[in-house]
């Protein structure tokens, strides 16, 4: 949501951090945003519904996924990620208490990259 939130152009940045990575989104994310959209009001409701937007075209791709039996969606985005984008900062702790490169907005203005991207 952070697209919606900051004067950013995450695609390009994030093809300019990630240059030889397919960039998708987990379709839990994307239920987890509609959650979003259809139960706040005001900012968060808008900011989900461009997050829909933008995941929804290239040079984003959809992957299909199901959770396992009592998993989160962190949980699974842990389990499948070798590289995380995301503001939330107890998912980018745990991110990289496996070790996983968690790519994530500074300053408001850019993305910085925690972890070591294989190029």
């Amino acid at each position: 949501m952070m697209a919606a939130q900051f004067p950013l152009d995450l695609v390009e940045e994030l093809e300019r951090t990630l240059p030889s990575y397919h960039l998708c989104v987990p379709s839990p994310v994307l239920y987890e945003l509609e959650k979003i959209k259809k139960r706040s009001k005001g900012k968060n409701r808008t900011a989900a519904s461009i997050a829909l937007k933008i995941a929804k075209v290239p040079p984003f791709e959809t992957k299909k996924m199901d959770l396992m039996k009592g998993e989160s969606v962190d949980d699974a985005l842990l389990r499948i990620s070798k590289v995380l984008c995301t503001n939330d900062r107890q998912l980018r702790n745990r991110a990289r208490e496996k070790e996983i490169t968690v790519v994530y907005l500074r300053q408001r203005r850019y993305l910085a990259v925690d972890g070591h991207l294989k190029i």
